[in-house]
């Protein structure tokens, strides 16, 4: 899993992308493909 500063990068990757919000911190989440994990905060 990579830590970003700018999710919104990460979520123009692949369409599959999705971003969730989780004990105050963001992240992206892929089921297609994990290889697009990533947290901010």
């Amino acid at each position: 899993m990579k830590i970003v500063n700018s999710l919104k990068s990460v979520k123009l990757r692949h369409a599959a992308c999705r971003v969730v919000r989780r004990r105050g911190r963001v992240y992206v989440i892929n089921k297609v493909n994990p290889r697009y994990k990533a947290r901010q905060g």
